[in-house]
């Protein structure tokens, strides 16, 4: 009777999670679908979930007339600097932490935490007036430094998971061979936390990759424009065209999934490690 009840328990587990999975996943299809029809079925029937006959005119228009491959460069380079340099710092913090300031170091990642519960609409204006006063506005370097006020300290908080994972008794094998704390770093302890650095970099990659409201806020030019907010221009257009707004919509978001969907397991694990230390 136990086992019965334990089975019916877990179908409609499943049962619920497969609905929630269709309701979650439903919207992107249904973009993706929309962004491969024909202009004149997206025009008669804009609702119907799968085109008649499929066509890529939409995204040809888009990288081509719209430019979006100049904005996809521009996205593609704030956030791979933002990406190198977070995980630059922040593994270096994180050693820090856990191997020279074990004690202190719980309260500091408390404390780096916390700035991450901050709405980035209230830093808005403070962080307009600081850039443009420091005369980076409208630059990728102001764009950068923004990034990496939010980046490092989460990166820093998840690192330090991972690093506590590290025995010390390799560390100290390691320098019995006589290897220096550089090199222990470099060739001992970073490959063993390779994972949670991947992880980590991914997940910094799509957070900037994503961003909008500060590339809306500190870039005015649309040479400079990264795809977020080039995104968000066509809604400015005179005649709004659904299937140039499907197909630049699929161009944003589909890094995000496919990077999720490769390391979601490895973000799942830094997040409760992290959690856990």
């Amino acid at each position: 009777m136990m086992v019965g009840k334990s089975k019916l328990s877990t179908t409609m587990n499943y049962i619920y999670l497969t609905l929630l999975a269709i309701v979650s996943v439903f919207p992107l299809l249904w973009i993706i679908l929309s962004s491969v029809k024909s202009s004149g079925e997206m025009a008669n029937n804009p609702l119907s979930f799968f085109p008649e006959k499929i066509t890529f005119d939409y995204y040809f228009r888009v990288l081509n007339d719209l430019s979006f491959t100049t904005n996809i460069k521009n996205s593609l380079l704030v956030s791979f600097s933002a990406t190198f340099i977070t995980i630059v710092v922040s593994a270096l913090g994180a050693y820090g932490i856990v191997r020279f300031f074990p004690k202190a170091g719980k309260k500091m990642t408390k404390i780096l935490i916390t700035t991450y519960m901050f709405p980035p609409i209230l830093l808005a204006v403070p962080y307009s007036i600081i850039i443009v006063s420091v005369g980076l506005v409208n630059t990728w370097t102001g764009l950068v430094i923004t990034y990496l006020s939010f980046s490092i300290p989460y990166a820093i908080w998840m690192l330090i998971g991972f690093f506590q994972t590290v025995p010390l008794e390799i560390e100290e094998a390691a320098k019995v061979d006589g290897a220096g704390i550089v090199r222990t770093f470099l060739q001992v302890v970073l490959p063993i936390v390779a994972p949670g650095v991947v992880a980590t970099a991914i997940y910094t990659f799509i957070n900037t990759w994503n961003e909008f409201l500060f590339a809306l806020l500190l870039i005015n030019s649309s040479e400079k424009m990264p795809i977020s907010v080039a995104l968000y221009s066509l809604t400015g257009s005179e005649v709004l065209d659904w299937g140039e707004m499907m197909a630049a919509s699929v161009i944003v978001i589909l890094p995000s999934i496919i990077f999720f969907m490769i390391i979601q397991n490895k973000i799942a694990g830094g997040l409760s490690d992290g959690a856990g230390k």
